[in-house]
């Protein structure tokens, strides 16, 4: 599926081939902290596949416990985060934040990791009471 995207300003954007099979939810307390919300959303791809037609995004590398590097790119600007890519064995493959995608509404997880450290409530918000709009 061929989609492009941009950061919330329109400073970072790009453009990818993507499989929708492979858009996942990760629950870990890193991808929480990052994203500052419950959980991380992210379509991955190859690096081949994966091309910014925009502004350059601004870097930050994270490193697991296990000792792997994760580079995490963002907007200099308004601080969106866009994708993250790893080294080594990690840097043929591009996760790309879904909330940046403009074909989002076409995509849906299939599959989740680190469902350990998922906040007990996740499974709860549908029940959540709610408006349309603000």
């Amino acid at each position: 599926m061929r989609i492009d995207g941009q950061c919330h300003c329109g400073f970072v954007t790009y453009e990818a081939e993507i499989d929708p099979d492979d858009v996942a939810i990760c629950h870990c307390t890193d991808c929480q902290q990052l994203t500052g919300t419950a959980y991380r959303v992210s379509a991955g791809t190859a690096r081949e596949n994966f091309r910014l037609t925009g502004g350059e995004p601004k870097l930050y590398v994270k490193t697991a416990e296990n000792g792997r590097k994760r580079l995490q790119f963002f907007c200099p600007n308004c601080g969106s985060p866009v994708y993250t890519t790893g080294t080594d064995e990690d840097a043929e493959e591009v996760g790309i934040r879904l909330g940046t995608i403009n074909q989002r509404r076409e995509l849906t997880p299939k599959s989740q990791i680190w469902r350990s450290s998922a906040l007990p409530w996740i499974n709860d918000v549908g029940a959540l009471p709610g408006h349309d709009r603000d």
